[in-house]
């Protein structure tokens, strides 16, 4: 007997649910809004949002805009986005993420002190969330995705570092690490631990999950840095673990006699209703293949 389950803790974390409330509501008053950039890295999601009247623009059809409103999503958005909305009288629907707020706070504190440190960002260049982060410092701090971009630091120099909300913990830890043993007195080094839980505690919890089934559908949008690294601590766990973006992406012949239990998961940004379309065809394929069989054994 084939069993297929959704892993309940996956799909979107507190803050897209509240952007996708938010642009919700305002549709449903307006019929129409802007939203700066995707809403959520999945693209099922957001046809469907745009099917309720929520069009996606750029940093430069922005600065076209006059006296509307335009929803900034979870990842947040630097300073230079409200003062363009300000001035072309853009009434802003703010739905960056509480923890990306607090972060984005603490960045610009660091950084007006009299005697500001280097300010190191360990998160994905170009990624949304980071670009609002590194706003706060008039674009003067630096990036690192990995342990050994670490090692470009000046480290005769203070040192204050912070993480994108998202990044893995065993990354940033290494980090530290790395940065404590070469700092050279008398600079200093502070750290914060800003990585949300919410999506960290995610990895220990998937790896569980994905170890406990036969074959692993693993739901996202291909432009997720969060369902990517989810991804791989399913693959590395098991080894029959998929990727799909649509329900449509699911092949057969990932299933075989051997199958009994399949688990369906996703990303922070892979909405329920998807993962329950997958599961239905999954359901499909496998009354297909039961139909396929019974007519082959009455030949």
């Amino acid at each position: 007997m084939l069993t297929v389950e959704i892993d309940e803790g996956s799909g979107f974390c507190f803050g897209v649910t509240t952007a996708i409330r938010k642009a919700e509501e305002e549709l449903s008053a307006d019929g129409s809004l802007y939203c700066l950039g995707d809403i959520v890295h999945n693209g099922s999601e957001c046809e469907r949002l745009h099917a309720l009247g929520l069009h996606t623009i750029d940093h430069t059809a922005l600065e076209q805009l006059h006296k509307t409103k335009v929803l900034l999503r979870a990842h947040g958005e630097p300073p230079e986005t409200y003062r363009t909305a300000e001035r072309n009288s853009i009434e802003i629907v703010d739905a960056t993420c509480p923890v990306v707020l607090q972060l984005q706070r603490r960045i610009r504190k660091v950084y007006t002190e009299n005697h500001p440190p280097q300010i190191v960002i360990y998160g994905k260049r170009g990624h949304a969330e980071v670009l609002g982060l590194v706003g706060q410092t008039d674009g003067e701090a630096h990036v690192i995705e990995c342990l050994e971009e670490a090692a470009c630091l000046d480290f005769s120099r203070d040192i204050c570092l912070f993480s994108q909300t998202t990044k893995p913990l065993e990354g940033f830890r290494c980090i530290v690490e790395y940065i404590t043993s070469h700092i050279h007195p008398p600079a200093t080094f502070r750290y914060y631990d800003t990585i949300c839980r919410q999506v960290a505690n995610r990895l220990p919890n998937i790896r569980t999950f994905a170890a406990r089934h036969d074959v692993v559908i693993f739901v996202c949008g291909l432009k997720s840095s969060n369902g990517r690294v989810l991804y791989e601590a399913c693959r590395q766990v098991n080894p029959r673990s998929h990727m799909v973006d649509t329900p449509s992406a699911i092949l057969p012949e990932w299933f075989d006699k051997t199958t009994k239990s399949i688990g369906v998961c996703g990303a922070t940004s892979t909405p329920k209703w998807l993962m329950e379309d997958c599961k239905d065809t999954i359901l499909h394929i496998a009354e297909e293949k039961k139909t396929n069989e019974e007519k082959n054994s009455r030949k």
